[in-house]
C-alpha cells in the first residue's frame, strides 16, 4: 500500500513539473511569435496568426495573456530582459572593450527595439515597476560597457548611454511608408557606421552634449 501510494506521488510529481514546463514553453513560443508579429505588422497584429505561429491554441495563448496589452506588456520585458542578459556576457567577454560594446549593440539591434517602440505609446506604463527594473538594468550594464571601452582608450569620450540607446532606436526603426522587412539589410551596414563612428580619437567635435536618459525621458 505505501509502494502505491508513493509511486503514486510520484507520478502526480513528475506530472506537475511537466505540466509547468509545458507552459513555460508554450510562454515563450507565443512571446517569440508576438515579437516578430508586433515587428512587421505593428501592434495591431492578429492574435489568432500569432498563436497559429506560436503552435498553440487561442485558449492557451489568453491563458497566459489575457487581452492584447497584456501580450506586448510580456514581449517589452522579454526583449529588455535578453537584452540585458546580452549586455552582461558582452561584459565577462575578454579582449577588447570596444568589441565587447559591439557584440553588445549587434545583439540589441537583432531584437528590433526601434519597430517596438512606436506600438506602445499610450498603451504601456514606462514607470510600471515590473518594466523599469529591467530598463534600469540595461542602463546600467550599457553604461558599464561604455565607460570600460572609454578607459581604454577605444571609446570617445563625449557620449554616454543616452546616444547609444537613442542610436538603437533610430537605427532598427522603419522608415515612414517603408515595411520592417524591407529595412533589416540594411540595419546591419547602419549599426557598423554608427559603431565606427563612436571609436577614439574622435574625429570631429560633436555638436550639444550626450544625450543623457534623463533627457530622453522628460515627455514619459
Amino acid at each position: 500500500m505505501g509502494s502505491t501510494t508513493t509511486a503514486t506521488k510520484r507520478t502526480a510529481t513528475g506530472g506537475a513539473h511537466k505540466g509547468r514546463a509545458d507552459a513555460v514553453r508554450n510562454r515563450e513560443r507565443i512571446l517569440h511569435a508576438a515579437r516578430e508579429a508586433f515587428v512587421v505588422h505593428g501592434a495591431e497584429a492578429s492574435l489568432d496568426e500569432i498563436a497559429r505561429t506560436a503552435g498553440v491554441g487561442n485558449a492557451t495563448l489568453y491563458r497566459h495573456f489575457p487581452d492584447r496589452d497584456a501580450l506586448l506588456h510580456g514581449v517589452v520585458h522579454a526583449v529588455t530582459e535578453r537584452i540585458a542578459d546580452r549586455a552582461e556576457r558582452a561584459l565577462a567577454e575578454e579582449g577588447s572593450s570596444f568589441e565587447a560594446l559591439r557584440s553588445f549593440v549587434f545583439a540589441a539591434a537583432e531584437e528590433r527595439v526601434g519597430a517596438l517602440c512606436p506600438m506602445l505609446s499610450g498603451r504601456f506604463d514606462p514607470h510600471e515597476p515590473h518594466c523599469q527594473t529591467s530598463r534600469e538594468r540595461v542602463e546600467r550594464l550599457t553604461g558599464e560597457l561604455i565607460r570600460r571601452a572609454q578607459r581604454a582608450g577605444e571609446v570617445r569620450t563625449d557620449i554616454g548611454v543616452g546616444d547609444v540607446m537613442l542610436a538603437l532606436s533610430q537605427l532598427t526603426r522603419p522608415l515612414p511608408g517603408v515595411g520592417c522587412r524591407r529595412i533589416e539589410r540594411f540595419v546591419e551596414r547602419h549599426v557598423q557606421l554608427f559603431l565606427d563612428g563612436l571609436r577614439a580619437p574622435a574625429q570631429s567635435a560633436l555638436p550639444g552634449h550626450a544625450a543623457t536618459l534623463e533627457e530622453l525621458r522628460e515627455d514619459l
